[in-house]
């Protein structure tokens, strides 16, 4: 990945930074449900994200507001952070949606894992995955904002074992349907898949977030379901005559 700096190996080395970013993150997720019961994610994390680093004083320079294109959705003090929202499943473990690689395989022309590799690799021009993981429960939302390096061992497909996915039945049964791989070396459940009739889109899957990415974790917040106040509420108290 020619085009990134260096792989930060925790958070550690940007501390100070990281430290102002989540004195102000809280305060961003707890504002945003005083009007929405809706979870934050997609272009809603952007948005907060630009705020939460123009807050903390980590200077935005430009914002790719709603864009579906790959790579780097802020680039900021930082460097390029490329903006993710999950839900957390049951047992902890995230699935994150990623790039659609029609381009470099599909049912048509497979492609290689080498291919397929260095083509997400092309893409990443981008320092950071600013991922936004999200825990429901009936009154809460949890928040865990994590900072991930691009070239995260557990998000490189270059570290997987790549092997054919096949289809089991009809008239696709033993033809390749995708790719898949074996579980990471180094963290068993961790994996990557592509299916082609899903525009190959690539998905990867990380278990046990808080553990694998514990050196990564900005914040945690924890918010109450349940909005407080609606927009008039809102220009009662903030707005003016002329606004």
């Amino acid at each position: 990945m020619s085009a990134l700096a260096p792989v930060v190996a925790s958070l550690a080395a940007v501390a100070p930074v990281v430290s102002s970013l989540a004195a102000v993150a809280p305060a961003h997720f707890r504002g945003y449900h005083l009007l929405m019961d809706e979870p934050i994610k997609e272009a809603i994390w952007e948005a907060l994200n630009r705020d939460i680093l123009n807050k903390a004083g980590c200077t935005v320079t430009s914002v790719a507001a709603g864009s579906h294109a790959s790579g780097a959705d802020i680039h900021c003090s930082l460097g390029g952070l490329s903006n993710k929202t999950v839900k957390t499943e049951a047992d902890g473990s995230i699935a994150i949606s990623s790039y659609r690689l029609t381009t470099v395989c599909s049912d048509v022309a497979p492609g290689t894992p080498a291919a397929i590799a260095a083509e997400i690799d092309s893409r990443k021009n981008f320092q950071f995955y600013s991922l936004l993981a999200r825990t429901e429960t009936p009154t809460t939302y949890t928040y865990d904002w994590y900072l991930i390096p691009a070239d995260h061992p557990l998000l490189s497909p270059a570290t997987y074992t790549w092997r054919p996915l096949l289809g089991k039945r009809g008239a696709k049964k033993d033809i390749q349907t995708g790719w898949t791989t074996d579980a990471h070396s180094t963290a068993p459940g961790a994996s990557m898949s592509i299916t082609f009739s899903m525009s190959s889109q690539l998905w990867i899957r990380v278990p046990a977030l808080r553990t694998t990415m514990a050196d990564h974790l900005v914040c945690s917040t924890t918010v109450t379901r349940g909005r407080r106040l609606d927009y008039a509420d809102l220009w009662a108290t903030h707005g003016t005559a002329t606004a």
